[in-house]
């Protein structure tokens, strides 16, 4: 029996779809100060990537991140798996192999009772030790709203490691879970959602990207993130643009979670859609055949621990698609979409 007290009600958001809009955080991250020089940096704030990534010497590299949100689920233990899942996945997403998490605690101690916050603590142990790495210690503050999530530190090869921005022409994308967990969790606030739906919800966003860690020791893998706040639209966008190329999506190979549709005729829909939508609009075009109404709401739906979108070069694909299967994504090995040369729209969706 679920608890009486609904986290979900003490937040004015929820999950990755917290994120603040991309053309705020534009606006935020510009800056005149110069980086500090530091050639032991592989990764930083020069693109957006999952994680930080520094040279350790010998051929290894530190990946470092740290991710954290507001309640996505009612049940605290579920929302403490849920936002450890998705901090450990920025790891699994650079290629790399997590091996310590730290906490970050923020709760209303004057409205929601500490042994809630037990619960979401013990969610977030049972996925560390899912990952086989330690919860070790972390950081608490009494805030408005109840708060959580993980600082994760992992290691790589660094010729395992894999970017967002290292795309070419001529790969294809592969994306390893449904769409439609902003709808979903919208559902659930509002009353609506059926228990199978969320169970099926719960399950997905508590799932590890694992298979990031041996993506990253293929070399045909060119490119991979983890599609979280900005949707896919957002994430491919990224790629595409950091890359320097144009993308095309496969619309009617897109995979979406039972019920996402109906509520979505329903307009059961976050309010970060149409934050993602209005930065990404301008650069997104659709052919015929397209349910444009549909897309609008599917394509920038804010996903939270969504699954990984990988770009793939042509002689890689069976490689790729073995590792799919032998980790239990058999159902995600049909490519959703293609690397292309720059056009005039960053992203085409086709039928």
């Amino acid at each position: 029996m679920r608890q009486e007290i609904k986290l979900t009600q003490y937040a004015h958001g929820a999950g990755c779809g917290c994120k603040i809009a991309p053309a705020v955080l534009e606006e935020i991250l510009k800056t005149d100060m110069p980086a500090a020089a530091n050639d032991k940096l592989l990764v930083g704030n020069s693109s957006r990537d999952d994680a930080a990534v520094y040279d350790l010497g010998n051929g290894t590299a530190l990946v470092s991140t740290t991710d954290f949100f507001m309640p996505i689920v009612d049940d605290a233990y579920d929302f403490g798996r849920i936002a450890a899942a998705n901090a450990i996945s920025d790891v699994y997403a650079m290629g790399g192999k997590p091996v310590l998490a730290i906490a970050i605690l923020g709760w209303p101690v004057d409205k929601l009772p500490a042994s809630l916050a037990q619960q979401v603590l013990n969610g977030a142990r049972a996925i560390c030790a899912e990952a086989n790495i330690p919860l070790a210690g972390g950081h608490s503050v009494d805030t408005t709203e109840p708060v959580f999530g993980l600082s994760v530190n992992g290691l790589l090869g660094i010729t395992n490691l894999k970017k967002n921005n290292t795309a070419k022409a001529g790969d294809y994308l592969f994306l390893t879970k449904a769409l439609g967990t902003g709808i979903l969790s919208t559902a659930q606030k509002r009353g609506l959602i059926k228990e199978d739906e969320l169970e099926t919800l719960t399950a997905q966003m508590c799932s590890l990207n694992k298979v990031g860690e041996a993506l990253g020791k293929v070399k045909g893998v060119t490119a991979m993130t983890d599609v979280t706040g900005f949707g896919l639209l957002g994430h491919l966008i990224e790629m595409a643009e950091g890359s320097g190329f144009s993308a095309e999506i496969y619309y009617s190979q897109l995979q979406v979670l039972q019920g996402a549709r109906e509520y979505l005729a329903q307009r059961v829909i976050p309010d970060a859609t149409y934050r993602n939508w209005n930065s990404y609009s301008s650069k997104t075009g659709f052919e015929p055949g397209v349910n444009v109404m549909e897309a609008f709401s599917l394509l920038p739906d804010p996903q939270t621990n969504g699954g990984l979108l990988i770009a793939v070069s042509e002689d890689a694909m069976e490689e790729v698609k073995e590792l799919l299967k032998e980790n239990g994504l058999s159902q995600f090995t049909t490519p959703i979409g293609l690397i292309q040369p720059p056009a005039e729209k960053v992203i085409t969706v086709k039928a």
